[in-house]
């Protein structure tokens, strides 16, 4: 079982070819306090025949130099972050071509051991050895490390930092990335990045004379920014006890299962459900259930909804700034944990189904006036990786056997599965003291 990772080298990789300089500013969406941290991919691939053996060297050069070619169009990965100087809390991208961070490391890791949940939380931390806990501080916001496991297997590990883009827009460029590494660089020039990178940060500003009326009552409310109490010691139990991480796969019969159960549990007004929205329920009642907490207590789902055609006029394709508000499905642990699925499917339908341009504008507002921020009392945040296109990512080595994050945390993540579409991982990491029942309940409604 390994448990070594060896770092061989580390270098700066900068744009291939000369890019421009100057200051971008970021979104009131880039620059939300909850964002200021780094997306941690890991990808692991498994070539599938004896002829796809993997030339270390080789392929050391070639993703280098497809990293310096992406980095071209998506200039202000290889910039620095900073606080805007006028001090209202924005932030913004210094582009000077600084570059970005490349590692290559080796590891006593075998590709078997990715098949499992983690035994603990940071067990796949040094799989991205530089973990950039403060962009603010000049650290490069883009870091990829390949590392090479005992099998002659491989492991990508990619961190982004949040404030420069969102999900769909980190898949983006990571998908642009890998087929560039995967063609002969003397074909680099005809290669065309689709979508092409968008910057236009401006399109997500808030409208300098819009105000919604707090008095108004048709004005949206923002449950995912209210402070609830902490009746429940929920933040100190989720900082005092250990996390155990957590894995399970839905198939389409346990998907097709929960629908019929959520339906057949819900108002008559409701005819259908989408896999998310009663997979999240079923997670997030099995987490509170498992979690034992006082009745009393609110809870909070929150989820992410990309917004690029909810927005009116729609974001243009390659924009890949942050682009999403958080949906907020809130109920108490009474009401979540004592009704069936069907009343928590109904809070989640309903929470996508609040966002619409008003509602995006008025998030603008509060993030960018008044500096909202989700709080962490009661709230499971649950993200869908699954959607991305992560699982296409190929560097030249095959579509990756594995996709997750390198940390296994609180925050509950929907992966795609190898070679099974129409399958779900979900991976979420809880108290200790709950993981057995949260196992237990997950599989509850499974065959």
């Amino acid at each position: 079982m390994g448990s070594l990772v060896h770092v061989k080298e580390a270098v700066i990789v900068t744009p291939a070819e000369s890019t421009p300089t100057g200051v971008l500013p970021l979104s009131p969406l880039d620059s939300q306090l909850f964002l200021r941290f780094t997306i941690e991919y890991l990808l692991v691939y498994k070539p599938h025949l004896p002829s796809d053996a993997l030339n270390p060297r080789a392929t050391v050069t070639r993703l280098k130099s497809a990293l310096a070619k992406a980095l071209v169009p998506y200039y202000p990965f290889a910039g620095r972050v900073r606080a805007k100087p006028d001090g209202d809390g924005g932030l913004e991208v210094v582009c000077r071509g600084q570059g970005v961070l490349f590692i290559e490391a080796v590891s006593d890791y075998e590709v078997n051991e990715f098949e499992r949940a983690p035994r603990f939380v940071t067990q796949w931390r040094n799989f991205l050895s530089v973990h950039v806990a403060d962009v603010l501080k000049g650290a490069p916001p883009l870091v990829v490390q390949l590392t090479w496991l005992k099998d002659g297997n491989a492991v990508v590990g990619v961190g982004i930092n949040h404030c420069l883009c969102d999900g769909i827009g980190s898949a983006e460029f990571l998908n642009s990335f890998a087929e560039l590494a995967s063609m002969s660089q003397t074909k680099f020039s005809e290669f065309k990045f689709k979508p092409k990178p968008v910057w236009d940060r401006h399109l997500l500003n808030p409208p300098p004379l819009f105000r919604p009326s707090r008095n108004n009552n048709n004005s949206p409310s923002h449950p995912e920014f209210d402070r609830v109490p902490d009746i429940s010691g929920f933040v100190a139990r989720f900082s005092n006890e250990k996390l155990v991480p957590t894995s399970f796969i839905f198939n389409k019969t346990n998907l097709d299962e929960l629908k019929k159960v959520a339906l057949s549990t819900s108002k008559l007004t409701e005819s259908n459900y989408t896999s998310f929205e009663v997979l999240s329920a079923h997670i997030w009642r099995s987490w509170a259930r498992a979690l034992n907490l006082p009745s009393n207590q609110i809870l909070k789902l929150l989820f992410s909804i990309n917004v690029r055609e909810r927005v009116k006029p729609s974001l243009p394709s390659g924009f890949y700034g942050n682009a999403f508000v958080l949906g907020c499905a809130h109920t108490t642990v009474k009401d979540l944990t004592g009704k069936a699925l069907g009343h928590a499917a109904m809070l989640v339908k309903r929470a996508k189904e609040r966002v619409d341009n008003e509602f995006v504008k008025s998030v603008v507002e509060s993030v960018s006036r008044s500096r909202a921020s989700p709080d962490s009392v009661g709230v499971l945040i649950l993200s869908q990786w699954s959607r991305l296109g992560l699982e296409k990512i190929n560097f030249g080595m095959g579509k990756p056997v594995h996709v997750g994050p390198v940390c296994c945390d609180r925050y509950c993540l929907l992966l795609p599965v190898f070679n099974r579409t129409d399958a779900v991982k979900a991976m979420v990491a809880v108290p200790s003291t709950a993981a057995a029942r949260y196992e237990h309940l997950v599989r509850s409604f499974c065959s």
